[in-house]
């Protein structure tokens, strides 16, 4: 695989060079370049000179960023290796980050037009118009420049409410094949009962209703994580959705959910856990799922420290494998203390395998916000690596200096 290439400038210095700054912002590019290069709005100090170079850094394929979101700059990588931001050779300014896979991101513009786009070259896959969308629920066109519409096919209500939407309100994921550049796009409207999805080569989005004709268990949408081909679902009533998106039938997706008597509950609290969670004034934040490497969905549960340091504590959970047995009557999820030798990046939903020399911690959970599908009414962004073993949180602090809106870990191919 080709390794992408980043280039840095000196325009941006360490934060330890300029010490006596209080503020390190992000500016627009001066001009298209050829690769990633560092960019400041720091003075031209002298400790600032000696920084300059045409030095190109070669990310390791598989080695974690960051990608910072401004919105009215575009966006910028952190590299937590070196510390150091980078700049991107396109104009990605206007662009929504939806989600990633490799080194290629979902995105979509103000116009309500989606793109997959390589953040290390001026590559870009246009996909289908929205209003491509076909489905026997619902319908979707555009309304102006900047919306769509959609509504749902009744024909004995020939009046049905029309939803409007714009960029804001759309989630996706993303997943790319690093060996054929096959990929699969799955986006929603937030918080309407259907999802769109393609895949290589198809001119128009199919239907995947998440209410209507579903069995009533696997209802809803809490979160969704697409590895593969498959795409997992977490339903409004805690069980999983398993849909196997690599079909060729008319409708394109297959379920193949397991086949759970009982949602998937929480244990239940010791009073010493208890006790030890009111000391620590944990506030449940947010719970979503992750995928492991071998196919197992995990239940990621999010707590807020309220003034702790660390801000934030995860729990993980899995079913337990009896829950399959038609006897079981208690179906209570079982804790998961160890990743083991894998890490796990919440803003992807998946694991992967540890490996110090590409920085990628073990035991250790990457994360920005936790609530990247479904909105929490107080969204927070927050970003460090959280080890399950020491229950402690591991932060980059140069980036307090920073101004962005967004941003999420990536794993370059």
């Amino acid at each position: 695989m080709e390794r992408s290439t980043l280039k840095r400038t000196s325009s941006f210095p360490d934060i330890e060079a300029v010490q006596g700054c209080s503020t390190l912002n992000l500016l627009p590019k001066a001009g298209s370049r050829s690769t990633l290069k560092r960019t400041s709005s720091i003075p031209d100090f002298e400790p600032v000179k000696s920084l300059r170079s045409t030095l190109i850094l070669q990310p390791k394929a598989g080695s974690p960023l960051l990608m910072l979101i401004a919105e009215e700059y575009g966006c910028r990588i952190y590299n937590p290796e070196d510390g150091r931001v980078y700049e991107p050779k396109s104009d990605f300014s206007g662009y929504r980050f939806l989600g990633s896979s490799g080194k290629w991101f979902l995105v979509v513009d103000s116009r309500m037009k989606l793109y997959i786009i390589d953040v290390f070259s001026e590559k870009r896959i246009d996909l289908p118009p929205l209003e491509s969308f076909k489905g026997s629920h619902f319908k979707i066109w555009r309304e102006g420049e900047e919306n769509v519409k959609h509504m749902v096919m009744d024909d004995e209500d020939p009046f049905c409410d029309e939803f409007p939407h714009a960029a804001e309100d759309l989630r996706g994921r993303l997943w790319v094949d690093d060996k054929n550049g096959n990929y699969v796009v799955v986006w929603q409207f937030e918080m309407y009962p259907f999802l769109g999805f393609c895949r290589t080569g198809d001119d128009h989005y199919r239907e995947i209703p998440t209410e209507l004709e579903v069995q009533r268990e696997l209802r809803g949408l809490n979160d969704m994580v697409l590895k593969g081909y498959n795409l997992y679902v977490y339903a409004t009533r805690e069980f999983i959705r398993h849909l196997d998106l690599s079909g060729q039938d008319e409708d394109g997706f297959k379920d193949v959910s397991e086949k759970h008597r009982l949602p998937m509950w929480m244990p239940s609290m010791t009073m010493k856990e208890r006790e030890r969670m009111k000391q620590k004034r944990s506030i449940p934040s947010n719970k979503g799922i992750a995928v492991t490497r071998a196919g197992q969905v995990l239940v990621v549960f999010t707590y807020d420290l309220g003034t702790s340091e660390s801000h934030r504590m995860f729990h993980l959970y899995k079913r337990d494998p009896k829950d399959l047995d038609p006897k079981t009557l208690d179906t209570r999820l079982l804790e998961v203390h160890s990743l083991g030798d894998e890490a796990l990046f919440y803003d992807l939903g998946i694991t992967v395998p540890a490996d110090h020399t590409l920085g990628i911690e073990p035991n250790s959970i990457y994360f920005t916000r936790d609530d990247r599908i479904c909105h929490n009414k107080l969204s927070c962004l927050d970003i460090g690596v959280f080890n399950l073993a020491t229950k402690t949180v591991k932060r980059f602090h140069g980036l307090s200096n920073f101004n962005f809106n967004d941003a999420q870990w990536f794993l370059p191919s």
